[in-house]
């Protein structure tokens, strides 16, 4: 239990700094034994705040002070005062240099933020509040200093030395050792420093910005890794032509950087000029890494590019903006993987993402707006919510607007705030301002919890012509806010005849004339709308593009059955078929749950049947059109979550599926196996999607020997990754001699890869089988495992406690106890990982009594623990409060 709990931190008490910091000059001797940071700071009181008697109180944590002077002159000890997270100077002029030098241990740094070692490596986290374990520091984003950092190593143990920014000079130092100097224009914040020094190879690159210049590439990673980084660095080259053909946005430094690091609390951070990865997110080839590897490392690499103008160049003004630029840039990621492939197949993708991970953040303890009022822990706001619901505001924005309005807007914002840190207020404004629009309602996106629900009557009269739509909005309480406001929510909508062909959108104000899509700007509690020229009654397709993060509660099951045979928007035809299916699938479950037989409806296996042999959908639509909702997304339908009725329902279902269709899924299954060489285009990638959902529907067969073998056959012989990892999924829930042998085979074919191995362990934690929580504690003593790499816990811990419902949720609370075990194991190491191990355990309200009792137990027993770290301890206060 905590002697005292941790004190919040509140938006509202923000107050700028009293210092500013224009200059800082860094010394790194890195040695076998530790590490000595020297810094040199430029300090002078800001003139905006004016208090001229405050004292200096600087940022640090973990450090020991061995040396401190002021323009010059050694400081006394009762000159200063140090506290655990601090360091105080009672009295100092106006303007002066502080000197300071102090220790580090990297190597005994577990938690992974400040200076730590990776592979033997030297590397640095800052973001968000890791500088302050590097040196004493105003260790917050509305301080902006120009960086020159010089680090000195052995030659041999680290031939590279990198920082942020431009090389000015290296050399050799005292025998068996040397330096490098790198000095960084462009004025950051602390969160964006970064340093590497190691063994490390590149890869070498260039790229010609729109004026001309010759911008060098480098991807570094270790030797044996170097024939894994070309996705990576074509990815970076079509990002940084698309920023500059997008939005204008040129790089703007002589060389641009990017390390891939083994141990990595995050994905990739994007560190002025010298990005650090998570292996995971940089090294690919065809044999190790699957086509959802490729389009994450395309995406991932594109979203740290794009910050160095939305996040670097332009950053926060304090922590609670943290959407300002991590939502505007998932955004702008999404748009880029776009336009590199499929848009409609792209945009379900981000939909179901946003709706497995956050809409069941928005319903639970944790539930926050996208800039939240207050936090205890500031990685704990490193959520969902403010990535990807921020990145939906952010597209709300662009859809009230129009493309052209938000390049409007973007400029303005860039032209107003560039090198500043600045709030989402100022990104609004910049909106409303270069498009002459108020979005005063619209700011409650950034204000209120929740996801708004929808619900939409239509009416018709045939006499006059006139269509209606009457759309009623309520927004849920959630833990912070009890009474919501009505939102203001773009609502896009088609109109279709009842042959499903397109119909002009005729508002009966004269907005949408001849377009077939029209945007209805929903802003009260209840609003009607009404559409003029139609004398038959139309078929309304809702919500198109998903042009809010809402619910769209209650549609009427035939319509939901039409829309998915016959939509012409792509995306507005795989929603209905979601909706279509997950409606039946929650009756199949009603059925298991009264112990009546669960039924699959046949009109909506016609129109499946229909869809896979829909030659007008791209082959990655359709595997995308015929993927069943989720577990999870079922549960979120739930008032009480019933797992093994879930379960049992979608068993049924591709049982039902796989029998009435099996020689149409084994005609496609054929029809789409690859023929040469492996290849990452949209074509391919589309088909391999579809043959492996093919055979994952057949081998639900009761009578699936053929399917078995040819899943089999698709794992011996398969010779890319992602058909590999196809085949060793579907073995992975059955209980057969084969699976045990494919298990085999494959970690000794894969052991000194740890990505791949990773994949192992996540496999056999996400297995529907009885024993897997056996098999997990099990594998917890595999010698592979190290529950220090962060990559490690979370392919065997957080894929059972997040990918495996129906075992984590098994009724003896077995996997609850499994859960806080692993999280008070690894909160001593390393909070920041321990605390996003622990979300699942924080959605006991959605259980039945008993489990509710027992997860209640699990995070009792994890807050009781003396000296829990503010991370952990948010987050279970949270979840129990």
């Amino acid at each position: 239990m905590q002697d005292a709990a941790p004190t919040p931190v509140y938006r509202q008490d923000y107050r700028p700094p009293g210092f500013l910091i224009d200059d800082v000059d860094l010394v790194f001797d890195l040695r076998e034994d530790g590490a000595t940071v020297t810094s040199r700071l430029s300090v002078r009181r800001n003139p905006a705040v004016g208090v001229p008697h405050d004292p200096l109180v600087l940022n640090g944590v973990n450090l020991k002070l061995t040396a401190i002077a002021m323009d010059g002159a050694a400081l006394v000890e009762d000159a200063y005062t140090i506290a655990p997270d601090s360091l105080t100077i009672p009295t100092v002029p106006d303007a002066f240099v502080l000197d300071t030098t102090v220790e580090l241990d990297p190597h005994g740094n577990t938690s992974l933020e400040g200076l730590y070692i990776s592979g033997g490596n030297f590397c640095t986290q800052c973001e968000a509040e890791g500088f302050r374990k590097i040196a004493y520091f105003l260790d917050r984003p509305d301080v902006m200093s120009r960086y020159t950092t010089t680090v000195v190593a052995d030659k041999a143990r680290c031939p590279v030395l990198l920082s942020n920014g431009n090389r000015l000079d290296g050399g050799d130092a005292q025998p068996g050792r040397h330096w490098a100097k790198w000095q960084d224009p462009v004025p950051k914040p602390s969160y964006l420093f970064a340093l590497v020094a190691g063994d490390l190879v590149a890869l070498e690159d260039a790229f010609v910005t729109r004026s001309g210049r010759s911008v060098p590439l480098r991807i570094y990673v270790r030797q044996e890794d170097l024939d894994q980084c070309a996705h990576a660095m074509a990815s970076l080259k079509e990002s940084m032509a698309w920023d500059e053909r997008t939005y204008g946005l040129e790089y703007d430094l002589e060389q641009f950087n990017i390390v891939a690091v083994s141990d990595f609390n995050a994905g990739a951070m994007e560190n002025k000029s010298l990005n650090v990865f998570n292996t995971a997110l940089v090294l690919a080839k065809p044999d190790t890494a699957t086509d959802g590897d490729y389009r994450r490392i395309e995406g991932v690499v594109a979203h740290e590019y794009f910050h160095n103008w939305t996040g670097n160049r332009i950053t926060c003004r304090d922590w609670f903006q943290l959407t300002l630029k991590e939502g505007l840039t998932v955004f702008r990621d999404q748009e880029f993987s776009a336009d590199q492939g499929s848009r409609a197949v792209k945009r379900i993708q981000d939909v179901r993402r946003l709706r497995a991970s956050q809409f069941p953040e928005d319903a639970g303890p944790l539930a926050h707006p996208i800039r939240p009022d207050s936090y205890i822990g500031i990685n704990n706001f490193y959520t969902p919510t403010v990535y990807e619901k921020g990145a939906e505001v952010i597209r709300m924005i662009q859809t009230l607007v129009g493309r052209g309005g938000f390049r409007a807007g973007m400029d303005l914002y860039v032209q107003r705030h560039d090198l500043q840190a600045v709030t989402c207020e100022d990104f609004v404004k910049a909106m409303e301002d270069a498009n002459g629009i108020d979005l005063g309602q619209f700011r409650l996106w950034y204000a209120q919890a929740g996801t708004p629900e929808l619900t939409i009557e239509e009416d018709h009269d045939p006499d006059t012509g006139t269509y209606g739509l009457t759309v009623r909005q309520y927004v849920p309480s959630t833990p912070d806010q009890a009474n919501k406001q009505p939102m203001h929510i773009p609502l896009a909508v088609g109109l279709l005849d009842r042959e499903g062909r397109p119909l002009p959108v005729r508002l009966d104000d004269g907005g949408g004339e001849d377009d077939d899509t029209a945007v209805l700007s929903v802003r009260e509690a209840e609003q009607r709308f009404v559409f003029t020229g139609y004398p038959s009654r139309p078929v309304p397709s809702l919500l198109r593009d998903f042009s809010a993060p809402v619910k769209l509660i209650g549609q009427p099951r035939d319509r939901l059955a039409f829309l998915f045979a016959n939509d012409v928007d792509p995306f507005a035809r795989w929603e209905a078929g979601q909706q279509l299916a997950t409606q039946l699938l929650l009756d199949m479950i009603a059925a298991v749950q009264r112990g009546d037989p669960a039924v699959l409806d046949d009109a909506f296996i016609e129109a499946f049947a229909k869809t896979l042999s829909d030659q007008r959908l791209d082959k990655a639509m359709t595997a995308e059109a015929l993927t069943l909702p989720s577990a999870d997304f079922l549960a979120d339908q739930m008032a009480v979550v019933d797992v093994e009725a879930i379960h049992a329902a979608r068993s049924s279902a591709r049982r039902t599926l796989a029998s009435r269709l099996r020689q149409r899924l084994m005609d496609t299954f054929d029809a789409n196996r690859e023929a040469g060489d492996y290849s990452i285009d949209p074509d391919s990638m589309g088909r391999r999607a579809l043959k492996n959902l093919c055979l994952d529907l057949l081998t639900a067969q009761p009578d699936g020997g053929e399917a078995l073998a040819l899943t089999l056959d698709q794992y011996r012989s398969g010779t890319n990754m992602t058909d590999v990892l196809a085949a060793l999924t579907i073995l992975s829930h059955l209980d057969l001699p084969e699976r045990e042998d494919a298990f085999a085979d494959f970690y000794e074919r894969w052991r000194d890869h740890d990505l791949v191995i990773d994949k192992w362990f996540s496999l056999q934690a996400m297995s529907h089988r009885p024993d897997t929580l056996a098999a997990v504690r099990e594998l917890l003593q595999h010698p592979a495992f190290d529950i220090k790499v962060p990559n490690r816990a979370r392919s065997l811990i957080a894929a059972f406690a997040y990918g495996n419902p129906l075992r984590f949720h098994g009724a003896d609370g077995g996997g609850y106890d499994f859960l806080a075990e692993q999280v008070l194991r690894l909160e001593p190491l390393n909070p920041l990982t321990a605390a996003r191990l622990l979300t699942p355990l924080g959605r006991w309200r959605r259980q039945d009594p008993g489990r509710q009792g027992l997860m209640k137990a699990a995070l009792e027993r994890i807050l009781a623990t003396p000296n829990l770290a503010k991370d952990v301890y948010e987050v279970a206060s949270k979840s129990l409060a």
